[in-house]
């Protein structure tokens, strides 16, 4: 796990947010994936910290929260 401060390379990804997060935002992060990682970050806060997971640990938090929302 890394964390980074953003940079232009950073800045430049495609972000998203979840479908559920609303219009209004709220407590949110937001994605981006790279070639090796998975990059988050928190949706209001865009030149603060990022941090980047590998694909395989963001793939079992995902499905850890998928079965805990069932």
């Amino acid at each position: 796990m890394n964390i980074a401060r953003t940079s232009a390379s950073i800045a430049d990804l495609a972000w998203f947010k979840s479908s559920y997060s609303g219009a209004e935002g709220g407590q949110c992060v937001e994605v981006a994936a790279v070639t090796d990682a998975v990059c988050v970050r928190d949706s209001k806060v865009l030149g603060g910290p990022v941090l980047a997971v590998s694909r395989n640990a963001w793939a079992g938090f995902v499905g850890l929260a998928a079965d805990r929302s069932a």
